[in-house]
Parts: structure tokens; C-alpha cells; sequence
């Protein structure tokens, strides 16, 4: 997995698959520093969104990635720093 970049494209399918339809609309335009909470996800959407980065990318997120990362951006740079420890880089 160490060859893998974690992009907002990655975050918007992940949360899409969790989410469904109904919640893909807010994910439009540019979201990247928009608070999740302001995207209509809350705290158990996050749950699931990580639990579904980490099946699919092989790593472990703590609690604290998804508490403190309120935005895409954040999360998305956090999975990446997650993704160089577990490659050794």
C-alpha cells in the first residue's frame, strides 16, 4: 500500500459510498476546508468514513485523526502522513 496517495477524490468516494445519494450533493464545488459538520456529516459518518479508509488503505486511524481533522483537507493530508509512517518515509 505504500505506493498509495490519499487525494480529496479518494475522501469523496469513500464518504459517497458510506453516505449514498442523498448526501453525495453537498460534496460538490469546493469542499476542501468546509467543516464536515457544515457538509452534513457527523461524528458517526466520520466513524464509518475511517473505518472505510482503513479496510481499503491497509492502516490505523486513531480516534483522534477523525476529532481533530474537521476538515477534508485536514483528513486528507492526516491519511497521507499515515500512509509515509507505514511505508517507513
Amino acid at each position: 500500500m505504500s505506493e498509495h496517495h490519499f487525494t480529496i477524490d479518494d475522501l469523496k468516494r469513500i464518504l459517497f459510498e458510506g453516505a449514498g445519494a442523498d448526501e453525495s450533493a453537498a460534496l460538490g464545488g469546493d469542499i476542501l476546508d468546509t467543516d464536515f459538520e457544515n457538509l452534513g456529516y457527523d461524528s458517526l459518518a466520520l466513524l464509518e468514513t475511517g473505518g472505510r479508509i482503513e479496510r481499503e488503505y491497509g492502516i490505523t486511524l486513531d480516534d483522534e485523526v477523525l476529532n481533530d481533522n474537521r476538515t477534508p483537507r485536514a483528513l486528507v493530508e492526516a491519511v497521507n502522513d499515515n500512509l509515509r509512517r507505514v511505508a517507513g518515509g
